[in-house]
């Protein structure tokens, strides 16, 4: 079989690619924030001394962890309007990915919490430190700094499971290319050049969050730890 390739009709669409990539890293953007807090408090949650705030955060999590995706942008955009309740394409698309990366991040710091070693708390208890003090300087930012590497992996990955909101038709890179490839009929290229532009924005995130991890983590900067 020959197959001629023909990047050429590709090339008056670059705005509407680039629009679409501008979409993906905001998503991405607003869901690694709220996405983290929710994470952050989900794990504190499952750590806590409530039974009932730990079988809540553990339910969620679970939940979240042991269902597909698709399924849960589904439920949010479609089950939720069914009832009344009609979100916005791109709103829909990027609770769903708070929510989604939410429940994994909850559990990766959760892990780095529970590699602190309780003499050290009792220290800063013995200290006259507060709890909040204790969970900031002595629990939560030495367990960041030990999942930040996997952290940033999971943010990576989500952004790349953006592309599932395209399901919904939210303008992101994905439905960007579908669309294109229906006008041009250049399937191909088209996907050669999503794949390309998707590489791209990972390695963008991953300069990007070793950047920041850097300036966060001081002892990394002093040591050199990559991500």
């Amino acid at each position: 079989m020959r197959y001629k390739f023909d990047f050429g009709a590709l090339v008056e669409h670059w705005p509407e690619f680039l629009s679409g990539a501008l979409t993906t890293l905001q998503m991405t953007a607003f869901a690694v924030v709220f996405g983290l807090a929710i994470g952050i408090l989900c794990a504190i949650g499952r750590r806590s001394a409530s039974p009932a705030l730990q079988w809540l955060c553990g339910f969620y999590v679970e939940t979240i962890r042991n269902t597909p995706y698709l399924i849960q942008i589904f439920f949010i955009f479609f089950g939720l309007s069914s009832i009344g309740i009609k979100l916005p394409i791109l709103v829909a698309a990027v609770l769903t990915l708070v929510i989604n990366v939410g429940a994994y991040t909850a559990e990766i710091v959760r892990a780095g919490m529970d590699t602190i070693h309780p003499g050290q708390i009792e220290a800063a208890q013995a200290l006259g430190l507060s709890q909040p003090q204790i969970y900031w300087d002595v629990i939560l930012r030495p367990a960041l700094e030990r999942v930040y590497p996997a952290l940033t992996s999971q943010f990576v990955l989500m952004m790349l499971a953006s592309s599932i909101t395209s399901q919904i038709s939210a303008e992101e890179l994905t439905a960007v290319a579908n669309n294109i490839q229906s006008f041009t009929f250049r399937a191909f290229e088209t996907y050669i050049v999503v794949a390309v532009l998707y590489l791209l924005l990972a390695v963008l995130l991953k300069l990007a969050f070793y950047g920041f991890g850097q300036i966060i983590f001081p002892r990394r900067r002093r040591l050199g730890t990559a991500l």
